[in-house]
């Protein structure tokens, strides 16, 4: 067994004593996480480029206002449903390192870290670079979340 399905067992098995429903423990993760994903994600990423590209300077101010407030929300929640990600395999008794929906959304948590600490500095005495970064990285990591959702209906599909 992997030292991480080793650490959330105990965890695990405090959840399986629950009774939840097994259609629950399996699609309950996707469902949620579809959501944020697909409503969320593509929100925030859409506000945070109309931000840095529509002409009308009090358009972009309200979409750089909705990044700023929604963008951490959207880590909060991706980060929750990572943990409750790995909760659901371990208590399917599921490998979890060997999956690659386990590596894009790590690689994905990594970039939005990134992200939002560049973010919070400021970038860095508001720096262009950083700024074109930040949209770079945001982009990428919403386009990785895609690929992301599925390999994860693959991995439901099959297990």
């Amino acid at each position: 067994m992997e030292k991480i399905s080793v650490l959330l067992e105990p965890i695990a098995a405090w959840f399986r004593t629950l009774g939840i429903p097994d259609p629950i423990v399996h699609w309950g993760h996707p469902l949620m996480m579809a959501i944020v994903v697909f409503v969320l994600g593509s929100f925030v990423a859409f506000v945070g480029w109309r931000g840095r590209v529509v002409a009308d300077e009090e358009a972009a101010v309200k979409s750089r206002t909705a990044h700023r407030q929604l963008a951490p929300w959207l880590f909060l929640f991706l980060a929750g449903g990572y943990s409750g990600g790995l909760l659901s395999l371990v208590m399917q008794e599921e490998q979890i390192l060997s999956s690659p929906h386990f590596w894009t959304g790590s690689i994905v948590l990594l970039l939005l870290a990134i992200n939002g600490i560049i973010s919070v500095t400021g970038f860095v005495g508001n720096q262009p670079a950083l700024r074109t970064a930040h949209a770079y990285l945001g982009t990428a990591a919403i386009v990785i979340l895609f690929v992301h959702a599925i390999l994860g209906l693959k991995l439901g599909l099959s297990i």
